[in-house]
């Protein structure tokens, strides 16, 4: 019996048609981007299409699928580098403020504890008595009689100084009277901030005025011998008041002050 070799639609495709269509498969996996990344060379090192099948075509998309599934790795680490990155900065960037913060704050605390420093010691300096002659001594003591004083008695004490030496006021106060004394000659009187006053007679000359402030230490005038006198020196008193007959003992007076005369 007789066979009639299959014709038209039916017919066995070739080996070279199966071949082409294998390659048509693969063109068409590269064109929608699934084998586009596969190098040439990974093609030449497959086993040849005639001897497997579709084999090829699988092998490349399981090597694509470890490219793709590398990439995303590398991806997502680049990611979590990108955010551990970030936040190491935020970290450094706050420690830094909060560095910056505290150095401001010692500093302020620094510069504060230095001006309670400057305060504390302008107001000792401000409360500090001093001696109305530098390096001098008392020449006459206080209440010391004779018939030079028409009250009977020295209402003060006589400091040695030549003329022209700095006569100083003994502490802070303000200046009520400036001019002459009568038997006091040129004097200064100065109420003192404790509500007491200082007198400082004999004077060559001075250099306050009335309602002038004055500090301890400060120069108030010259020594000299104007008024009653029978030399030159300075006559220092201190009182309870302005007036005259409210005096007090001199010494007693500076050494309650911190005055080593």
């Amino acid at each position: 019996m007789a066979f009639t070799r299959a014709t038209g639609k039916h017919r066995r495709p070739s080996r070279i048609q199966r071949r082409t269509a294998r390659a048509a498969g693969v063109a068409a996996l590269a064109t929608t981007g699934v084998v586009g990344t596969v190098a040439a060379p990974a093609f030449a090192a497959e086993p040849a299409v005639e001897q497997t099948g579709l084999t090829p075509v699988v092998t490349m998309g399981d090597t694509v699928a470890q490219k793709i599934d590398a990439q995303a790795v590398a991806q997502k680490q680049a990611a979590e580098e990108a955010v551990a990155k970030k936040k190491a900065e935020e970290a450094a960037r706050e420690r830094a403020a909060e560095a910056a913060k505290e150095a401001k704050e010692r500093a302020e605390k620094a510069r504060e504890a230095k001006e309670r420093a400057a305060r504390e010691a302008e107001r000792k300096r401000l409360n500090t008595f001093v001696s109305p002659i530098s390096g001098s001594y008392v020449s006459t003591g206080y209440k010391t009689g004779g018939a030079v004083w028409s009250s009977g008695s020295h209402t003060g004490v006589d400091f040695h100084a030549s003329s022209g030496t700095a006569v100083h006021s003994v502490g802070m106060g303000e200046v009520v009277e400036v001019g002459w004394g009568g038997s006091y000659g040129n004097q200064v009187v100065i109420k003192m901030n404790d509500g007491t006053y200082t007198q400082y007679g004999h004077l060559s000359s001075s250099s306050v005025s009335v309602g002038q402030k004055v500090t301890p230490g400060q120069q108030i005038g010259l020594s000299g011998a104007t008024g009653n006198v029978t030399g030159p020196h300075l006559h220092f008193e201190a009182r309870t008041g302005p007036e005259y007959g409210s005096d007090i003992d001199p010494v007693a007076y500076l050494r309650s002050h911190g005055v080593n005369v």
